[in-house]
């Protein structure tokens, strides 16, 4: 009960958070952002014991960090590069997450692997394809940021097809949406502005987190 009490807070806070954003209240959901990854932290840290508990606080805490950072990016590059390294040390621990979680070898599902695996690799190749002209000394941070989230997707499904229903899921539906999350964010600072910009990176980075940690912990039930 008391674990459903600190999930239902943070999807309350994230509503009223993404719709003061939604109707260009900016500066008080700026003073909002920091209390929203806590929920969620703290979901975890009282759920009972399990043997990747504290890869997953981890994960979550970077991610933490790297939201606070990023508050601040408008005052200089330097802000959105240690939020940049900041969430690459956060995927690279839902890798190691993701990577304990496999015990079964895939049986009939190669091809569904290999097509997705050649998803992820076009995926990459044309995100960096539209942001190598601009993205000037970045070039090589956010290669390798790309480089790390489409390992940390590949990671998840491969998951997918090992895992039990419905976390399997959850957790590959988590990193798809926090990839599409990423993209829109250098998306719109790289190539080209988008309308409602902060809200869709908001509402996709939340959902991804939620989803993410409900399938890791619905997973851990079985």
């Amino acid at each position: 009960m008391k674990h459903n009490i600190k999930v239902k807070s943070f999807i309350g806070f994230s509503l009223v958070y993404l719709l003061l954003i939604l109707f260009g209240w900016e500066t008080i959901a700026w003073f909002l952002k920091p209390f929203l990854l806590p929920f969620l932290i703290l979901t975890v840290y009282l759920h009972e014991r399990f043997s990747t508990k504290k890869v997953l606080i981890t994960a979550l805490t970077l991610s933490w960090i790297g939201d606070i950072i990023l508050m601040f990016a408008d005052k200089g590059e330097l802000y959105f590069i240690a939020g940049l390294i900041a969430f690459l040390l956060s995927h690279i621990s839902y890798i190691i997450l993701f990577n304990k979680q496999l015990k079964i070898y895939l049986k009939n599902s190669k091809i569904i692997f290999w097509v997705g695996v050649t998803v992820i690799v076009v995926y990459l190749i044309v995100m960096m394809l539209l942001l190598l002209p601009s993205l000037g000394d970045l070039k090589i941070p956010v290669l390798l940021y790309a480089l790390t989230i489409s390992i940390m997707l590949l990671f998840a499904l491969k998951g997918f097809l090992n895992w039990q229903k419905p976390a399997n899921s959850y957790i590959l539906i988590g990193a798809i949406v926090f990839v599409a999350s990423d993209s829109l964010l250098a998306f719109d600072k790289f190539y080209a502005p988008l309308q409602y910009s902060s809200f869709l990176i908001m509402a996709t980075y939340l959902l991804a987190q939620y989803l993410i940690v409900s399938g890791i912990l619905k997973l851990k039930k079985k």
